[in-house]
C-alpha cells in the first residue's frame, strides 16, 4: 500500500464539498486539517467530512500540520498568495480555477511552485466529463479533418442572493464576472479543444445584478489554426440553469456536447466510422449541478501524480491559457478593439 498524502483545504465554502466527498473516496490520500476565515464553517465542515483538525487562519494550519499539498477553495483572488504561502513551505498546490485573476499573480505563483519544486495543479474537472474525452480523442484522431468553428455556450442563472451572500463575489478584486468565473471552464476547454488562439474580441455587459463585474457577455476567437469560434455566456437565463455546451465543426465532421454542463452528447456525426461512436450513449452524465462529477477524477489524478504514478492533467502553465483568453477579453471590452495573444 503506498503511503498515505495528507492534504490540508483552505475555504471551506460551496465548491469545497467536492473536495472534501472526493477525497474520502480516494485511497492513500486523507484531508487532515481544513482552515476558513469563519471559524464556524471550519468546525462544521471538520464534523461533517470527519477532519481531525480546523483553524481560522490557514497559515496556522501550514505551519502545524505535517502536510505534503494544499486545496484551494477560496475566492479566486486569494488563490495565488495562498498557493505561494503553500509553495514556500515545500507543500504541494492545487488551486480551484481560475488559478488567478490576472496574468502576474499567475505567473508569480507558477514561478514559485518551481523555485520550491513543488507540482501546481489547476482544477479544470470537465475535461475528464467522458462526452468531452470522446470529443478530445476524436480531434486527436483527425476525424474532423480540417478545424472549421467551435461554439462555447452558457447559459445559467444566478439571482441577487447568490452574489449577496459574499462581499467578494462579482468584484474586480475577488472574483471576475461571468467570463472569470462561471464560464471559466469553458474557455478552457474550447482552447484545449481547438488550439492557440490568435486574437479575441468581445462585449461584455451587467443587465440584472447589482454586481462591479459583467453577468453577460460575448466573445469572437480566431484560432492559430484559422478556424473561428464564438463563446456566449449569461448568468441570466430564465428560469434556471439552462446550458452548458461545447459545439466543434469541421470538414469531416459535427459535434455538439451539451446538457446542463457538457454531460451528454447531443449530437455526433462523422464522415467516417470510429469504434467511439459505439459509446456515445454510455457517455451521458447526470450531474446534480453545474460543476459536475469531475473533481473525483481530477483529484485522483493528482493523487496518481504524488505517487509518481501519473503526469498531471492540468498544470499551472497549462491553467494559465484560459486566464490568458479571458483578460484578452476583457480588453477588447474596455477598449472596443480587437485584442491580439500573447498579452
Amino acid at each position: 500500500m503506498m503511503q498515505e498524502i495528507k492534504f490540508g483545504l483552505i475555504g471551506c465554502g460551496r465548491i469545497s464539498a467536492k473536495h472534501f466527498e472526493s477525497m474520502a473516496q480516494i485511497e492513500d490520500a486523507k484531508i487532515v486539517a481544513c482552515a476558513d476565515i469563519n471559524k464556524s464553517k471550519a468546525k462544521s465542515a471538520a464534523e461533517q467530512y470527519n477532519v481531525p483538525a480546523y483553524y481560522e487562519d490557514y497559515l496556522d494550519m501550514l505551519d502545524t500540520e505535517k502536510l505534503e499539498a494544499v486545496l484551494i477553495c477560496t475566492p479566486s483572488g486569494l488563490h495565488p498568495e495562498m498557493g505561494i504561502e503553500a509553495a514556500n513551505r515545500k507543500l504541494h498546490v492545487i488551486t480551484e480555477k481560475p488559478m488567478a485573476i490576472d496574468l502576474n499573480s499567475a505567473d508569480r505563483l507558477v514561478k514559485s511552485c518551481d523555485h520550491n519544486q513543488v507540482q501546481l495543479f489547476v482544477v479544470k474537472q470537465n475535461r475528464l466529463n467522458p462526452p468531452i474525452r470522446l470529443l478530445k480523442n476524436a480531434i486527436e484522431k483527425g476525424r474532423f479533418g480540417r478545424l472549421f468553428s467551435a461554439t462555447a455556450t452558457v447559459r445559467w442563472t444566478r439571482p441577487q442572493s447568490y452574489y449577496d451572500l459574499s462581499k467578494w463575489r462579482g468584484t474586480w478584486e475577488f472574483d471576475g464576472g461571468a467570463f472569470m468565473n462561471q464560464a471559466s471552464h469553458y474557455f478552457d476547454l474550447i482552447q484545449w479543444l481547438m488550439g492557440s488562439v490568435e486574437s479575441v474580441m468581445a462585449i461584455t455587459a451587467t443587465l440584472n445584478h447589482s454586481i462591479e463585474t459583467e453577468d453577460q457577455g460575448v466573445g469572437l476567437l480566431q484560432f492559430r489554426n484559422g478556424a473561428l469560434g464564438v463563446v456566449e455566456v449569461t448568468m441570466n437565463t430564465f428560469p434556471k440553469n439552462w446550458e452548458g455546451s461545447i459545439t466543434v465543426m469541421g470538414e469531416k465532421g459535427s459535434v455538439k456536447i451539451g446538457g446542463i454542463a457538457v454531460n451528454k452528447v447531443e449530437h455526433w456525426e462523422f464522415k467516417e466510422y470510429d469504434d467511439d461512436d459505439k459509446l456515445i450513449e454510455t457517455s451521458f452524465t447526470d450531474p446534480t449541478s453545474v460543476y459536475g462529477h469531475g473533481h473525483l477524477g481530477f483529484l485522483r489524478n493528482v493523487v496518481d501524480v504524488l505517487h509518481k504514478k501519473a503526469e498531471p492533467n492540468t498544470d499551472g502553465r497549462s491553467g494559465r491559457k484560459s486566464l490568458e483568453i479571458i483578460l484578452a477579453m476583457y480588453k477588447s471590452a474596455k477598449t472596443g478593439k480587437k485584442v491580439s495573444l500573447p498579452l
